[in-house]
């Protein structure tokens, strides 16, 4: 009888501690995360004509919050982080071209000023960001262009907003002319 006691009694326990074990809590890989600033580029002279970008770099000054380097080789599309602990996020952006066998950098600082609000997802996932342009106005610009990183001229010729709520990185937000 003792041990029937005993091995219900063990039983009973190991029940219990397997009932209160919870679930991991993994955020699933499909799950929309903060997104990024998806940036186009166009040629300045046929504004309907994707034009790929060839050695261009993009990076940021403040390496400590956001992924400070990143290079492509040959595209007409980047997706652009923005500062989630801000209201702006600057970026130095870097149009190269071969000139013999160097490769010529000519830099522009582009800073992005919006309003961001979180968004609860869910226990394994936290909350995610979504970002609101502000407006391009002609005393605030934005994005606001400057050639103060190598002072060779400016290379963005012009800029638009085409998607102000930054939501996914599905869509296109800005449109780049060079």
């Amino acid at each position: 009888m003792k041990k029937i006691i005993t091995g219900s009694f063990l039983l009973l326990l190991a029940a219990i501690g397997f009932l209160s074990c919870e679930k991991d809590d993994i955020c699933a890989e499909g799950t929309v995360t903060t997104p990024n600033l998806v940036v186009e580029f166009y040629d300045k002279d046929n504004r309907t004509v994707l034009k790929n970008v060839t050695y261009f770099q993009y990076f940021t000054t403040d390496g400590d919050t956001l992924p400070s380097y990143k290079t492509y080789l040959n595209t007409n599309k980047i997706l652009v982080p923005l500062r989630t602990n801000n209201e702006e996020s600057q970026w130095v952006f870097s149009l190269g071209k071969k000139v013999n066998s160097d490769t010529i950098y000519n830099k522009d600082a582009i800073t992005f000023k919006y309003l961001h609000n979180e968004i609860y997802v869910s226990r394994a996932c936290g909350f995610k960001s979504n970002f609101i342009l502000n407006p391009n106005i002609q005393d605030d610009p934005n994005p606001q262009v400057d050639d103060s990183q190598d002072a060779d001229g400016l290379w963005i010729q012009d800029y638009t907003i085409e998607q102000p709520n930054i939501e996914t990185s599905d869509e296109v937000h800005v449109k780049i002319y060079f």
